[in-house]
C-alpha cells in the first residue's frame, strides 16, 4: 500500500485533514451556489472517513481505492469550482489570481490521487531510475506536476497503459489549463483596459 510517504502514519490523518478543511474553505469561498458547496461536503466526508480507514488498515485495498477515488473526485470538483470562479468575473483581481494558481494546485493533486489508484490496482504501473516498484505519493506528485506543465522532467514514468492513459489525459489537460486561463485574463485585462 502506498501512503503519503513524506510524512509519518501518525502525521497522515492530519495532513488529510487540513487538506480537506483547506479544500473546502476554497469551495465556500468560490461558490456558485449553496448546492455546489453542499455537493463537496458530500464528497469530502466520505473521503476523509475512507482515508482515515485506510490509515488505521493499510493493507485494506478496497478502502484504499475508494478513498483516493474520492479524494480525486473532490479535487477535481475543486479545480472546476476555481476555475468557474475565474470565468465568472468581468475584471482580473488578486482574487482570480489566486484561483489560477489554486486551481493548477488542487488539479496536479487530484492527478497524484488517480496515480495512487491506478497504482494500486495494477502494481508495477510506474518505473523510475531504480527500477519499476511502488512509488510514494510524493512521487506521484512529482510526475503529476511534470505532466500537467508538460515539462516532461520527472524521472518517474507510467509503463502499463492505463497509467499512460492517464498521464495523457493530464497532458491534454494541463495544456487546455494553460490555454483557457491565459487567454481569459488577457482577455479580461484588455476589456479593463478599454
Amino acid at each position: 500500500m502506498v501512503g503519503l510517504a513524506f510524512v509519518g502514519p501518525a502525521q497522515r490523518p492530519i495532513i488529510s485533514l487540513v487538506g480537506l478543511v483547506i479544500l473546502t474553505l476554497a469551495i465556500v469561498t468560490v461558490r456558485a451556489t449553496p448546492a455546489l458547496t453542499w455537493v463537496s461536503g458530500l464528497i469530502a466526508l466520505p473521503a476523509l472517513l475512507l482515508e482515515l480507514w485506510s490509515i488505521r488498515d493499510p493493507e485494506h485495498g478496497a478502502v484504499f481505492i475508494a478513498a483516493h477515488s474520492l479524494l480525486a473526485i473532490f479535487y477535481f470538483y475543486v479545480g472546476y469550482a476555481l476555475i468557474a470562479y475565474v470565468f465568472d468575473d468581468h475584471w482580473v483581481t488578486r482574487d482570480e489570481l489566486f484561483a489560477v494558481g489554486a486551481a493548477f494546485t488542487v488539479m496536479t493533486w487530484a492527478f497524484a490521487y488517480v496515480y495512487l489508484v491506478v497504482q494500486e490496482i495494477y502494481p508495477g504501473s510506474f518505473a523510475a531510475y531504480e527500477g519499476v516498484g511502488e512509488r510514494t505519493f510524493h512521487e506521484l506528485l512529482y510526475l503529476s506536476v511534470a505532466n500537467f506543465t508538460s515539462v516532461g522532467l520527472s524521472d518517474i514514468a507510467p509503463i502499463l497503459p492505463l497509467a499512460r492513459a492517464v498521464g495523457m489525459l493530464e497532458q491534454l489537460s494541463g495544456v487546455l489549463y494553460v490555454a483557457m486561463v491565459i487567454s481569459r485574463l488577457v482577455s479580461m485585462s484588455v476589456l479593463r483596459r478599454s
